[in-house]
């Protein structure tokens, strides 16, 4: 699309959405490229409002050409029954599981997904399943995905069915969580320190995590006080 748009004006801002419209279709559906079906399917969800064309598109784009982030959107969608498709954790959790395989940009928050509802029983017959839940949470957790790590610091806390307590590992994820900015999981980790719960005390580390975990609570109310201002 050639030449400047002057977004003052309305009509010209019509015409340059309505081409990107165009644009994205083209690219989708003759061109057969998944970046482009995923662009149609914002451009329908963010400019046009029509969440159940968007849908369509982003069903399309899972089945057809199993990208990542359409995969992860069209699961969510599924979370909540938007756009028309059936509110459905199953589905939900097959298209997170084929986006989390993907490799792509949305597959460590759709592994993640998949451990939740694996973790909590929504799926799978509705029985819990720590054991495969942690090996998703694993997965995205060693791609450096903090809310992963802390979940496993809770499972090895706690210990589940096939899964036994150890403090070491909970620890362990704990402290890496903590080195991503997760603020309860520097705390859980100070106070392991600080009570010797299951590892040797150790004062001086604790109150370096706590202050870490305070130091993020702050950083965190700043931001939160930002975007409320804006």
């Amino acid at each position: 699309m050639a030449g400047v748009v002057d977004f003052k004006d309305e009509e010209e801002v019509k015409e340059f959405l309505d081409n990107l419209g165009v644009e994205y279709s083209y690219a989708c559906y003759k061109e057969k490229d998944s970046d482009g079906c995923h662009r149609l399917a914002e451009y329908l969800e963010t400019i046009k409002k029509d969440f159940v064309a968007t849908a369509k598109v982003l069903k399309k784009n899972c089945e057809e050409f199993g990208l990542s982030e359409s995969c992860y959107k069209l699961g969510s969608y599924h979370i909540t029954g938007k756009g028309g498709v059936p509110l459905d954790l199953q589905a939900a959790y097959n298209c997170y599981l084929k986006s989390c395989n993907s490799g792509g940009k949305k597959s460590l928050d759709s592994c993640h997904n998949v451990g939740l509802l694996l973790h909590d029983g929504h799926v799978n017959d509705k029985k819990p399943d720590p054991v495969a839940a942690r090996n998703y949470y694993q997965k995205a957790c060693e791609g450096k995905f903090s809310a992963s790590c802390f979940n496993l610091s809770t499972m090895y806390l706690q210990g589940a069915p096939g899964l036994p307590k150890d403090m070491n590992k909970a620890l362990h994820y704990s402290e890496k969580a903590c080195d991503m900015g997760h603020i309860w999981a520097c705390a859980n980790a100070s106070r392991m320190y600080k009570l010797g719960d299951g590892v040797s005390k150790d004062n001086a580390k604790a109150e370096t995590l706590k202050n870490r975990a305070k130091e993020l609570h702050r950083k965190q109310k700043e931001v939160e006080q930002i975007s409320f201002g804006e």
